[in-house]
């Protein structure tokens, strides 16, 4: 915590930018410090995410990468075929991509619950989708700072 605390503002901008492709969170969050602890700084992450506007959200997922979901030798074509017709479906109905948290998530259940969540999350009206997609982002970045404050590498799932 003291590392961030007291990085130079652009050092911390750009290590809060790995987290989440949102310029305007990582000022917010930069421009709050010193944090007493973990906790303190996860919840103004996480007020920031909340805080988001529309252009602020469509950036971030912009920003998103494409998952790496292990897929079984035997059924990669058609998982491969299921998930690129889910993530079209998705990016045609809400015009941007998929994002998923899969923090939590045994990496042989990761493709079962992608392709779930695509096939559930289709069934969202925009605005509530937008509240999810929010969620989710606000995961991803709570996940990648805790591994950038512990100085391990950014390895959250999503599709942008």
């Amino acid at each position: 915590m003291e590392r961030f605390n007291t990085a130079p503002a652009p050092e911390a901008r750009h290590t809060l930018l790995t987290c989440l492709h949102s310029p305007r969170w990582a000022r917010c969050i930069t421009a709050h410090r010193p944090y007493p602890d973990l906790p303190s700084l996860l919840a103004a992450a996480d007020e920031a995410t909340y805080d988001l506007g529309p252009a602020d959200l469509a950036e971030a997922l912009a920003a998103e990468p494409l998952p790496s979901l292990p897929l079984p030798g035997d059924t990669y074509a058609a998982a491969s075929t299921a998930l690129s017709a889910a993530y079209a479906a998705y990016e045609a109905r809400f015009g941007h991509g998929f994002v998923i948290c899969l923090d939590d998530v045994a990496p042989d259940e990761a493709l079962d619950r992608v392709l779930a969540a695509v096939r559930s999350r289709l069934a969202n009206d925009p605005e509530e989708e937008r509240i999810v997609a929010t969620e989710e982002l606000r995961r991803l970045a709570r996940g990648r700072l805790v591994r950038a404050l512990r100085g391990v590498g950014s390895h959250a799932t999503s599709h942008g």
